[in-house]
């Protein structure tokens, strides 16, 4: 590794200064020697010239000691090591101590990545996935017509027991996400596990360029109207319009609204699809650690008059929570499935000045009536647990019959 003086000096000059937390490196005591005598020189003196309090992360005795954890690396590591590298796990290493899944560092390139993925765009295979409750391996829950998912034969249902060759059980769905995802051209193995099937099944997936929509619509039999949320993106709020102008356009008496295995997303953009639901009102309120609270408000001009049904499920989470917590709370639909995940927190992308960024937990957030769902979750009105036995063998999904059996009762009430 070249120029590491240069590459401290940048990192404690340039737009993020972090700490590399390490364990069980082991110093040679030359190393630590020259690390002791750095530590107690000019420490106090070099703060003050750089402008950065003792009591930061970013002090000059931080910087002293990563350049010897670097210096040491370089001397004693068996492969080679990428400084680029290096550098983003300096910066990822701070973010991480914080304790918070939540909260990430991203790259300039990650960055991309994901405002790609909030337009609807990202790069990868074409499937929906959940994690299974029974076994804590991620499932494939729906796949997009037309992608590389579709042309590999992979299904809804299909559990996930590896990806490339690393085994996946108990993961969180953002790292499994993230291995399935890659640059456009690379493949990726995946080990299925597949109901009837005697063996795993193992399948190479070429990844591209996949533009996923976000509302699924659909108008049942008896004028019932079907719309499907999967992820609350920027263009969801134009998707949902669209489909719920379908649906009325179609003769729709009631909605049942899908939101189970949604993460959730943008909160402008549901609660900009509250306001095409909800009563005059607050949707939501926000509370920062000083306590500055923050209210989203709804209008009533569009209030929905027809019958609603929402379909939640454990992996209905934060925005999604946001939506099901509000249409309890105005008693305005029936929450059919089991309870939600519990994510009653907010975060924010702070842009920095080299087109990177840190995403961290700025709030809490509260339904109309107060509550604060974090880890908790929200309890649906009528509880419905899902027999993915039935669904996967025999296409039989029994909380959305649950659902419209409900929104039957509503019409039927209302003649």
């Amino acid at each position: 590794m070249n120029h590491k003086k240069s590459f401290w000096g940048g990192v404690i000059t340039g737009v993020l200064a972090a700490a590399l937390i390490v364990s069980g490196v082991f110093l040679g005591q030359s190393v630590w020697n020259l690390y002791q005598s750095s530590r107690t020189q000019e420490t106090a003196a070099q703060n003050e010239e750089d402008g950065v309090s003792s009591n930061s992360v970013a002090n000059a005795q931080t910087m002293n000691k990563l350049q010897v954890l670097e210096d040491t690396i370089d001397r004693y590591y068996l492969e080679s090591v990428d400084e680029q590298t290096l550098e983003k796990g300096v910066y990822d290493g701070l973010v991480e101590a914080l304790g918070d899944p939540y909260s990430t560092y991203y790259s300039s390139e990650e960055l991309k990545e994901l405002q790609d993925k909030t337009e609807g765009i990202y790069y990868g295979i074409g499937a929906y996935v959940g994690i299974d409750a029974d076994t804590s391996l991620p499932r494939l829950t729906g796949i997009i017509e037309g992608t590389p998912a579709q042309e590999s034969g992979l299904r809804a249902g299909d559990l996930l027991y590896k990806v490339d060759g690393e085994e996946v059980q108990g993961l969180e769905l953002t790292q499994v996400v993230s291995k399935i995802k890659g640059e456009e051209g690379t493949s990726v193995h995946l080990t299925i596990i597949r109901e009837g099937a005697t063996d795993y099944l193992e399948v190479d997936v070429v990844r591209r360029k996949v533009e996923s929509p976000t509302v699924n619509q659909k108008m049942l039999d008896g004028g019932i109207g079907y719309i499907q949320i999967t992820e609350f993106d920027t263009v969801t709020l134009d998707q949902f319009t669209e489909a719920l102008a379908v649906c009325r356009g179609s003769g729709m008496k009631g909605l049942i609204l899908d939101l189970r295995g949604n993460p959730g997303g943008n909160l402008n953009t549901v609660c900009d699809i509250a306001r095409e639901i909800l009563p005059k009102g607050l949707i939501v309120y926000t509370e920062d650690k000083d306590g500055k609270r923050s209210e989203y408000t709804c209008d009533g001009t569009k209030e929905m008059k027809e019958p609603l049904v929402v379909l939640v499920d454990s992996g209905s989470a934060s925005a999604s929570e946001i939506l099901a917590g509000a249409v309890k709370d105005y008693g305005i639909g029936t929450l059919v499935g089991t309870t939600t995940f519990g994510k009653g927190i907010v975060q924010r992308i702070i842009s920095l000045s080299d087109g990177s960024a840190v995403k961290l937990t700025v709030s809490n957030y509260y339904t109309p009536n107060g509550n604060n769902i974090h880890k908790i979750g929200i309890e649906p009105d009528i509880e419905e647990k899902f027999d993915s036995e039935a669904y996967y063998n025999d296409g039989v999904d029994n909380q959305l019959n649950k659902a419209i059996e409900i929104m039957n009762e509503k019409l039927g009430s209302e003649q």
